[in-house]
Protein backbone atom coordinates (compact mmCIF):
# COMPACT_ATOMS: atom_id res chain seq x y z
CA UNK A 1 0.00 0.00 0.00
CA UNK A 2 1.24 3.37 -0.68
CA UNK A 3 1.53 5.88 2.19
CA UNK A 4 -0.20 9.63 1.84
CA UNK A 5 3.54 10.78 1.17
CA UNK A 6 4.18 8.89 -1.53
CA UNK A 7 0.45 9.06 -3.16
CA UNK A 8 0.70 12.65 -3.07
CA UNK A 9 4.15 12.74 -4.88
CA UNK A 10 2.73 10.68 -7.56
CA UNK A 11 0.12 13.17 -8.26
CA UNK A 12 2.83 16.16 -7.47
CA UNK A 13 2.97 18.45 -10.58
CA UNK A 14 6.36 18.35 -12.31
CA UNK A 15 8.31 21.80 -11.38
CA UNK A 16 7.98 24.52 -14.51
CA UNK A 17 10.32 24.17 -16.85
CA UNK A 18 11.59 20.86 -15.84
CA UNK A 19 13.38 18.78 -18.68
CA UNK A 20 12.23 15.40 -18.47
CA UNK A 21 15.53 13.91 -19.20
CA UNK A 22 18.99 14.30 -17.66
CA UNK A 23 21.33 16.18 -20.64
CA UNK A 24 23.58 12.80 -20.67
CA UNK A 25 20.31 11.15 -21.30
CA UNK A 26 18.91 13.69 -23.99
CA UNK A 27 22.72 13.85 -25.67
CA UNK A 28 22.67 9.79 -26.15
CA UNK A 29 19.20 9.71 -27.56
CA UNK A 30 20.39 12.55 -30.19
CA UNK A 31 23.50 10.86 -31.20
CA UNK A 32 21.71 7.72 -31.08
CA UNK A 33 19.39 9.63 -33.46
CA UNK A 34 21.86 10.65 -35.63
CA UNK A 35 23.33 7.12 -36.06
CA UNK A 36 19.76 5.81 -36.95
CA UNK A 37 19.25 8.93 -39.73
CA UNK A 38 22.80 8.31 -40.70
CA UNK A 39 22.31 4.93 -41.49
CA UNK A 40 18.93 5.26 -43.47
CA UNK A 41 20.22 8.13 -45.27
CA UNK A 42 23.27 5.34 -46.79
CA UNK A 43 20.63 3.08 -47.95
CA UNK A 44 18.85 5.40 -49.97
CA UNK A 45 22.67 6.63 -51.51
CA UNK A 46 22.71 3.00 -51.83
CA UNK A 47 19.87 2.77 -53.57
CA UNK A 48 20.20 5.81 -55.82
CA UNK A 49 23.46 4.70 -56.46
CA UNK A 50 24.87 7.64 -55.34
CA UNK A 51 28.58 6.78 -54.88
CA UNK A 52 30.26 10.02 -54.44
CA UNK A 53 28.16 10.70 -51.11
CA UNK A 54 29.19 6.69 -50.31
CA UNK A 55 32.35 7.43 -50.94
CA UNK A 56 32.65 9.98 -48.57
CA UNK A 57 30.85 8.11 -46.06
CA UNK A 58 33.01 5.29 -46.12
CA UNK A 59 36.47 5.10 -44.99
CA UNK A 60 39.19 4.24 -46.94
CA UNK A 61 39.72 1.11 -44.87
CA UNK A 62 36.42 0.04 -44.79
CA UNK A 63 35.51 -3.77 -45.32
CA UNK A 64 31.64 -4.74 -46.62
CA UNK A 65 30.99 -8.50 -45.73
CA UNK A 66 28.26 -9.92 -48.17
CA UNK A 67 27.15 -13.30 -48.33
CA UNK A 68 28.99 -14.46 -50.83
CA UNK A 69 32.23 -12.52 -50.63
CA UNK A 70 34.48 -9.77 -48.55
CA UNK A 71 34.96 -6.15 -50.31
CA UNK A 72 37.41 -3.05 -49.54
CA UNK A 73 35.47 -0.43 -50.51
CA UNK A 74 36.68 0.81 -53.97
CA UNK A 75 35.29 -3.36 -54.77
CA UNK A 76 32.12 -1.80 -52.92
CA UNK A 77 31.59 1.24 -54.65
CA UNK A 78 32.55 -0.27 -58.52
CA UNK A 79 29.36 -2.93 -57.55
CA UNK A 80 26.60 -0.60 -56.73
CA UNK A 81 28.19 1.71 -59.41
CA UNK A 82 28.38 -0.74 -61.92
CA UNK A 83 24.85 -2.08 -61.07
CA UNK A 84 26.15 -5.70 -59.67
CA UNK A 85 24.44 -5.30 -56.68
CA UNK A 86 21.29 -2.59 -57.22
CA UNK A 87 20.36 -1.74 -53.77
CA UNK A 88 16.07 -1.40 -54.41
CA UNK A 89 15.16 -0.79 -50.93
CA UNK A 90 15.61 -1.58 -47.21
CA UNK A 91 12.78 -1.70 -44.65
CA UNK A 92 14.33 -1.69 -41.69
CA UNK A 93 12.38 -3.69 -39.05
CA UNK A 94 14.56 -2.80 -35.54
CA UNK A 95 17.49 -0.78 -34.90
CA UNK A 96 19.47 0.43 -32.08
CA UNK A 97 22.62 1.65 -31.52
CA UNK A 98 25.58 1.29 -29.24
CA UNK A 99 28.78 3.38 -28.95
CA UNK A 100 32.18 2.41 -27.65
CA UNK A 101 33.88 5.47 -27.30
CA UNK A 102 34.30 7.15 -30.59
CA UNK A 103 32.36 4.28 -32.26
CA UNK A 104 29.29 3.30 -33.02
CA UNK A 105 27.69 0.12 -33.91
CA UNK A 106 24.40 -0.15 -35.71
CA UNK A 107 22.43 -3.37 -35.19
CA UNK A 108 19.52 -3.40 -37.87
CA UNK A 109 17.14 -6.41 -38.56
CA UNK A 110 15.76 -5.49 -42.10
CA UNK A 111 14.33 -6.89 -45.31
CA UNK A 112 16.62 -6.38 -48.30
CA UNK A 113 15.34 -5.66 -51.86
CA UNK A 114 17.85 -6.34 -54.45
CA UNK A 115 18.78 -7.21 -58.06
CA UNK A 116 21.66 -9.00 -57.47
CA UNK A 117 23.67 -10.13 -61.00
CA UNK A 118 20.15 -9.75 -62.53
CA UNK A 119 18.56 -11.64 -60.17
CA UNK A 120 15.52 -10.61 -57.80
CA UNK A 121 17.05 -11.35 -54.10
CA UNK A 122 15.02 -10.14 -51.71
CA UNK A 123 16.52 -11.84 -47.64
CA UNK A 124 15.79 -10.90 -44.08
CA UNK A 125 19.11 -9.91 -42.70
CA UNK A 126 20.61 -8.68 -39.84
CA UNK A 127 23.11 -5.96 -40.58
CA UNK A 128 25.90 -5.05 -38.42
CA UNK A 129 27.26 -1.06 -39.25
CA UNK A 130 30.92 0.09 -37.91
CA UNK A 131 31.15 3.76 -37.38
CA UNK A 132 34.20 5.72 -36.37
CA UNK A 133 34.18 9.12 -35.36
CA UNK A 134 37.10 11.15 -37.46
CA UNK A 135 37.70 14.66 -37.56
CA UNK A 136 34.21 15.46 -36.41
CA UNK A 137 32.33 12.88 -38.81
CA UNK A 138 31.04 9.27 -38.35
CA UNK A 139 32.79 7.24 -41.37
CA UNK A 140 31.12 3.61 -41.78
CA UNK A 141 34.55 1.45 -40.87
CA UNK A 142 32.42 -2.07 -41.80
CA UNK A 143 29.28 -2.73 -43.07
CA UNK A 144 28.86 -6.41 -42.36
CA UNK A 145 25.31 -8.95 -43.97
CA UNK A 146 23.97 -11.96 -42.15
CA UNK A 147 21.42 -13.49 -43.78
CA UNK A 148 18.37 -14.89 -41.42
CA UNK A 149 16.70 -18.13 -41.52
CA UNK A 150 13.78 -17.23 -41.43
CA UNK A 151 11.56 -13.85 -42.89
CA UNK A 152 11.47 -11.14 -40.26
Amino acid sequence: MIGPFAFALLLAPAPVGADPAPPAQSSAVALDKELIDLSRQKWLWMADKNVDALARLFDDKAIFVHMSRTMTKPEELEVIKGGNIEYRRADIKEISVRFIGDTAIVLSRIDLHAIVRGNVADNPFSVTETYVKKGGEWKLGALAFSRLATPN
